[in-house]
């Protein structure tokens, strides 16, 4: 018997096509040699389930897919007894987004993606009984699923908080488009709002992270957690307002660290962790992510996180 849904991991589901290290990026016509291109699993939703349930929460996962192999190779990829895929919803017309990922050394990954099959995605896709069960609500690609940029998502919202549910909300800023009209009105209705500072520049035009997470406020976010890679990472809110820092850790890839931040958050909420713990399990996941190139492979087991944790502290200041 399936585990009751303690979080739903809605959002965005993508194959990952990714070359080990390249000498330079390729010129036009150029053919440059690699020692492997791998395919693997990605996307906001699916890395995040991946990673609850590593942690042992069970999850029920709901985005959209194809029906051809690239779309089965999703499916197999997801086998776990934590992990609850029934609902993923099968397109007739897509197949699952796509994205190539070329990785030069000594430099930031490069991308190209399509949306494919995820912009089929919509919030009545999810089961109200998983709605009425869960606890967490992570939303993971806002802004790659067009079909959310609705006011039935401000619905959708508003009746899983008055079930007593917290909402995560994770953006990804797809295509050249002002996104501010569809990111804020959405902001009164999340408990957690989770960019990366980079994202936060772009959204709000601002640079400093802590003037991100003020805007952020002033437009109705309760909490802002902005992720700022090396730099650490911001907590916000009316309450608590402090920096973190990182552990410190062999760097391989940064493919799926914000994902594996957003879960290890979620799973310490569901444990009603303090802002601080929420924090300092969030940063272990993510730190777990960045020791393998792939998004999922070397993330923490609780077993893991805990025994890491118990050796290791997070530096703090508070922004009070």
């Amino acid at each position: 018997m399936q585990e009751k849904h303690r979080c739903i991991s809605a959002g965005i589901i993508f194959v990952d096509i990714g070359c080990e290290p390249i000498d330079h990026s390729p010129k036009a016509g150029e053919l440059v040699p690699t020692t492997g291109v791998h395919p693997s699993l990605g996307g906001c939703a699916s890395n995040v389930a991946i990673n609850l349930a590593r942690l042992g929460v069970p999850v029920g996962l709901c985005g959209c897919i194809g029906t051809g192999p690239l779309s089965d190779f999703v499916v197999n990829a997801l086998k776990d007894p934590l992990i609850d895929t029934a609902k993923i919803k099968r397109s007739q017309t897509q197949e699952p987004g796509c994205t190539m990922i070329i990785n030069v050394k000594g430099e930031d990954r490069r991308f190209v993606s399509t949306t494919g099959a995820n912009a089929e995605f919509e919030l009545n896709d999810i089961p109200d009984d998983w709605s009425a069960e869960s606890d967490v609500l992570y939303l993971g690609g806002f802004l790659m699923m067009p079909l959310l940029e609705s006011p039935k998502t401000i619905d959708f919202m508003k009746n899983y908080r008055k079930q007593g549910g917290k909402i995560i909300l994770d953006v990804v800023l797809y295509g050249d488009r002002p996104y501010q009209d569809a990111i804020l009105p959405l902001l009164p209705y999340v408990d957690y709002f989770m960019p990366n500072d980079d994202e936060g520049q772009l959204i709000s035009g601002l640079e400093d992270p802590l003037d991100q997470a003020k805007f952020f406020a002033d437009a109705g976010a309760p909490v802002s957690v902005i992720t700022c890679g090396s730099n650490g990472s911001l907590y916000y809110s009316e309450k608590e307002k402090f920096r973190t820092g990182i552990f410190s850790v062999d760097f391989i890839g940064g493919t799926g660290s914000g994902d594996a931040f957003a879960a290890g958050f979620a799973a310490a909420l569901l444990d009603n962790a303090d802002p601080y713990l929420l924090m300092k399990r969030a940063s272990a996941q993510g730190m777990s992510c960045v020791r393998h190139r792939s998004a999922t492979e070397s993330v923490f087991t609780r077993k893991e996180m805990e025994a890491f944790l118990a050796d290791h502290d997070l530096s703090v200041q508070s922004l009070e």
